[in-house]
């Protein structure tokens, strides 16, 4: 598929036609027929969802849970209900930390996370391992950003209870061979729960030749709105969880003495949900495949190849995350020391970037432990997606050597 006229799809690039948009790892841009979904919903349908029986509320239910299958197809997973809408992957992880780890920690046991989270799918697990004084364990990564699956299988043991790990590096870009990772877990009966907020929108993901047993994404990484996402985890699994939020809409009876839930996936669905943005997420599902994540990801890493080589092609920098198996994130510094003697902050670089109308991001993005191997403050990262195209590297690098130029390196 050809991307050329793509960003007419998007209205920032309307409103803003100079912008070259490298920030897609942190959320990425959305095309008219979602922002015309959230529209159409508050315009047209907005009711409640469940319960009411007069039209608007029917409809809203059915765009609501017209999402919730659009999204179990887009993943493959067997049941509707074992589809969750959350704000997005943070709440995934925190629900399943919550939900399924707290209660099967105990003093001695274990949680195994890799050396790349981000904190969103660090902290979570850190903190009920703190909790149940229980042991986080870390898969360590190469300086090629690569992680060791032979300590991993070492790490594993009868006291393990859930392997949390991320698919794509939001900092590094590297892809992780997350079969080999669930297949290793599971044969020790170790369930695996997969960070997919960088990969949804550009990988084919089956949860069920996976065997994943619990998946996380954010709608805003997808090409929809911000404040929702999507949390999967087998129904066998769900069913013997219990909640960590409570209110309306997850019961199915409450008196003063007791309160007996509802069945999946309500009873994880606490309270009245962001049905305007689950409506355009289903449009942002639409969005992707109509685009095609083969189409998407074969175009981003040929954008990821070109940049790669020119980039390097610049004295004194040195991309950060160089697996072979990468998606479309360069994460750079900039070695070359300046007057102090010390090398440029990410900040600097992104500053003047910024004045040519070129978005990157900059810092340690979520990914603290990652800057401490390395050795580093952070990182100026560019991230790429299908609106952008070879005439956005070129005006990257002429960027950079601005930087150059500008701070005389």
């Amino acid at each position: 598929m050809n991307f050329d006229n793509i960003k007419k799809e998007f209205p920032i690039f309307t409103h803003h036609p100079d912008l070259v948009y490298l920030d897609s790892a942190a959320t990425t841009q959305k095309p008219h027929s979602v922002i015309e979904a959230e529209r159409y919903f508050y315009e047209h349908q907005n009711a409640n969802v469940h319960r009411g029986i007069y039209g608007l509320a029917v409809e809203a239910t059915q765009a609501y849970e017209g999402t919730r299958e659009k999204a179990r197809a887009f993943i493959n997973a067997k049941k509707a209900k074992e589809i969750i809408f959350t704000s997005g992957t943070t709440e995934g992880v925190n629900l399943v930390a919550q939900s399924y780890a707290l209660d099967r920690l105990n003093a001695g046991d274990n949680i195994i996370i890799s050396a790349m989270e981000h904190h969103s799918n660090l902290i979570p697990w850190q903190q009920v391992c703190l909790k149940k004084q229980a042991n986080l364990l870390v898969i360590p990564m190469n300086t090629e950003g690569v992680l060791d699956l032979n300590i991993f299988k070492h790490l594993l043991n009868h006291s393990t209870k859930i392997v949390a790990v991320t698919h794509i590096s939001n900092t590094l870009g590297t892809i992780n061979p997350i079969e080999d990772i669930i297949e290793i877990a599971h044969q020790k009966d170790v369930p695996v729960f997969i960070d997919a907020a960088q990969s949804a929108a550009t990988q084919l993901i089956d949860v069920q030749a996976l065997n994943a047993d619990f998946m996380a994404f954010s709608g805003h990484k997808l090409f929809g709105p911000t404040g929702v996402g999507i949390l999967y985890g087998k129904e066998e699994l769900l069913n013997k969880m219990t909640p960590y939020k409570y209110g309306g809409e997850m019961i199915r009876d409450v008196t003063f003495e007791k309160t007996e839930f509802a069945g999946l996936p309500q009873k994880f669905e606490a309270g009245t949900p962001n049905i305007a943005g689950v409506a355009a997420l289903g449009a942002a599902i639409d969005f992707v495949e109509k685009m095609g994540r083969v189409n998407m990801s074969n175009h981003i890493k040929m954008l990821l190849e070109n940049a790669t080589e020119k980039v390097l092609s610049i004295g004194g920098l040195e991309i950060i995350g160089t697996a072979k198996e990468k998606s479309g994130i360069i994460s750079f510094i900039m070695t070359c020391p300046d007057t102090s003697g010390r090398g440029v902050h990410p900040h600097d670089i992104a500053t003047i970037l910024s004045e040519d109308n070129i978005a990157i991001r900059a810092g340690h993005h979520c990914t603290q432990p990652i800057m401490d191997f390395y050795e580093i403050a952070g990182t100026a990262r560019a991230s790429f997606s299908i609106y952008n195209s070879l005439e956005d590297i070129e005006k990257l690098v002429t960027s950079i050597q601005k930087v150059k130029k500008i701070l005389s390196l």
